[in-house]
């Protein structure tokens, strides 16, 4: 019965053990993923195209569209006022049915902010009471200009800002999946340092476990204290305890990192330590230049820049309103369809609106002073924003540069500090040094190797933050691009 039950348990942990997907998973898989599969990818692709449709919007608004418009029907049975002859008033009865329809193309004038039209109407009437009758009047073509004359050419500054504005958030969306790199680079050397933790605590327990044997030995030869036997053991109970700690902290991050690449709760991802670091020369004069071409930055200076002189330009349109409105074509009216396209006659429109304030107690001109004022402080900002964008790429390069030696340092330190923790096991096994001397060379090798995790993380960490910053690749040498026509499809 027993050997039923133990093979029945062997099974169960194979079928576990099958169930248990393994993934080997190095540094720039995991960043290809995470730009696909993470939800900050997916956030900032929904940015993209949100812009992407504002600015689609914005050139079709810049192109001629056709309306049609129409009323069909509109009829009316009621008592409405009417002026006689002799001037009294009066309510007459009506029943009537009325449709229309306007067919129009229109253009916005680029250069003058006006919007240029060809229209098409049509209305028919048919009255029901009285003497019934139906009447047809026709517009077959029209020209209709609308210009304001002092106003904002508001044409004029979208064709300067949308571009500008659309530009932004592609470089936006660039700089956003090289954030998503860098989060990924967290989460990556997080789980990496932590199951380099579980593989020290293993090895720790396996020369402490190793050492206690050895020191009952020695101890029951006499040639070490009771002292040094308890301390082996203590030793021991700590480093099994150390391994538990490591073994939990490693699945916390790989449950972060799992979560983060959109991976099934029951892959077991195995990170590979990244070896291939690649030495790039960088200049703070070239990175800055690199920014200042690609970065969403110079881009939001830009718009900022138009926004607050449209701003003041709109506050001083706003002053005097005068708008031109004209209209020529041809007009006809008959009792049947056709008749209403025979004997045409000219049908001309001018009107000139003028709105000038005669006394408003300032408040136009103080608006302008508003909008010159706000135009200052924006200025003032961006230099600011200049400024400090300025030195936070003098930083990262000088940081970047210094930390490619601080990763080769902590690499020959790796190596060293455990070279010497094995040579001094085998030494105190030979009696040659004490125990307090032992556990100083582990805590040091511990040390070494988790500065070596923390180092090599911030040189990739600051790699990508001058790739973030710059939206360059330093290992192909050129700029950072995207099909944004395939990805927004």
């Amino acid at each position: 019965m027993k050997r039923y039950l133990l093979l029945i348990v062997y099974v169960l942990i194979a079928l576990l053990m099958l169930a248990q997907e393994s993934v080997t998973l190095t540094l720039d898989d995991a960043i290809i993923r995470a730009r696909r599969q993470s939800v900050n990818a997916a956030v900032a692709l929904n940015e993209l195209r949100q812009a992407y449709w504002e600015y689609r919007t914005y050139r079709a608004d810049l192109l001629p569209e056709v309306t049609f418009t129409a009323t069909i029907p509109s009829y009316r049975k009621q008592y409405s006022s009417y002026q006689f002859d002799n001037g009294e008033f009066g309510f007459v009865r009506n029943n009537y049915m009325d449709i229309s329809g306007k067919l129009s193309l229109s253009q916005k004038i680029w250069a003058t902010g006006g919007t240029l039209s060809l229209n098409s109407d049509l209305d028919y009437l048919r009255q029901f009471s009285g003497n019934v009758y139906n009447r047809f009047m026709s517009i077959p073509v029209s020209l209709t200009l609308n210009q304001p004359i002092f106003g904002v050419n508001t044409v004029k500054w979208d064709r300067k800002i949308e571009p500008v504005r659309y530009n932004e958030a592609k470089a936006e969306f660039l700089s956003a999946t090289e954030e998503v790199a860098m989060n990924t680079i967290g989460y990556f050397f997080n789980l990496l340092s932590a199951r380099e933790a579980v593989s020290i605590a293993k090895q720790n327990l396996d020369n402490a476990v190793r050492l206690h044997e050895v020191a009952k030995v020695k101890r029951e030869m006499g040639q070490i204290s009771q002292n040094d036997l308890l301390q082996m053991e203590l030793n021991e109970l700590n480093a099994r305890s150390t391994l538990t700690d490591a073994e939990s902290n490693m699945k916390s991050h790989m449950f972060r990192l799992r979560s983060f690449l959109d991976y099934g709760e029951d892959v077991e991802i195995e990170p590979i330590i990244p070896e291939d670091i690649p030495h790039v020369d960088i200049t703070f004069n070239d990175a800055l230049e690199k920014a200042l071409e690609n970065n969403k930055f110079a881009k939001n200076l830009r718009r900022r820049q138009l926004e607050a002189d449209y701003a003041v330009a709109k506050a001083k349109g706003d002053m005097r309103q005068i708008n031109l409105f004209a209209q020529i074509g041809y007009t006809g009216v008959g009792n049947e369809f056709d008749g209403a396209y025979k004997g045409l006659k000219d049908n001309q429109i001018v009107e000139i609106g003028v709105s000038i304030p005669i006394l408003d107690w300032g408040k136009r001109r103080g608006k302008v002073k508003v909008a010159e004022s706000n135009r200052q402080v924006v200025e003032s900002n961006l230099r600011l924003e200049a400024q400090n964008f300025n030195q936070d790429i003098f930083i990262l390069v000088e940081r970047f540069n210094n930390q490619q030696e601080q990763l080769k340092i902590a690499i020959r330190a790796d190596e060293i500090a455990q070279k010497r923790y094995d040579t001094n096991v085998e030494t105190y096994l030979i009696g040659k040094i004490s125990t307090l001397d032992l556990n100083d060379s582990q805590v040091k090798k511990d040390e070494s190797r988790q500065d070596y995790f923390q180092e090599l993380y911030a040189y990739w960490n600051y790699y990508y933050q001058l790739r973030s910053l710059t939206l360059w690749d330093y290992s192909t040498n050129a700029p950072l691009s995207a099909d944004f026509d395939k990805i927004l499809k």
